[in-house]
């Protein structure tokens, strides 16, 4: 049984821990459908900032990434009266990422577990830069490799709390149905799925 990579790329291999992977396919999925104007524009400030002033969550959201303003400034920014720094409108924009992953796990969840959980499709590390004798046994048949999660729980619950170790242990919690050559997939050049 393999076990988890210690020291990855060491010898060459390219790729990224395909748990990180798998999380921005949810980032994806959860903005879908959320804000599309960029930050910087007014309309996506605007958007922003009655997204996460709605609610007590949202405020919390914009403390969490950093946002300190009195609430006259906000008032300020709300009425076009001022325009936030650079490195605000940066918080704000991770405010709200955070806050719409928080508000729509739930749902994703339900999507991502529905008729026996979701088909994801892995592509493995990538050896080029390997020395011949380093390089790991990987078949043509497990080059790309299929795995249907049913249970999306974990995962989901780690991406959404924003906890990458916990995400990164749930993902190869699931990772290990595919038998002795998982290890081949903890690292990997692209993870796809959709619901």
């Amino acid at each position: 049984m393999p076990q988890r990579t210690m020291d990855f790329g060491r010898y060459g291999a390219g790729g990224r821990k395909s748990a990180d992977l798998a999380g921005e396919v949810l980032d994806r999925l959860a903005l879908e459908g959320g804000i599309r104007s960029p930050v910087t524009s007014r309309r996506g400030l605007d958007a922003r900032l009655n997204y996460l002033t709605r609610s007590a969550s949202g405020r919390r959201a914009m403390a969490d990434a950093g946002v300190a303003v009195t609430r006259r400034t906000l008032r300020n920014w709300q009425r076009h009266k001022q325009f936030p720094s650079r490195d605000n409108l940066a918080r704000i924009d991770a405010a709200y990422r955070i806050h719409r992953r928080r508000n729509v796990a739930r749902h994703l969840l339900q999507r991502l577990n529905a008729r026996g959980g979701t088909r994801v499709e892995i592509q493995p590390l990538d050896q080029s830069g390997v020395p011949e004798q380093r390089r790991r046994a990987i078949t043509p048949v497990a080059e790309f490799r299929r795995l249907r999660v049913r249970n999306w729980d974990r995962i989901v619950d780690a991406w959404a709390a924003g906890e990458p170790g916990a995400l990164d242990d749930a993902w190869v919690g699931q990772l290990q149905d595919l038998g002795s050559d998982w290890g081949t997939y903890e690292y990997a050049t692209s993870v796809g799925f959709s619901a």
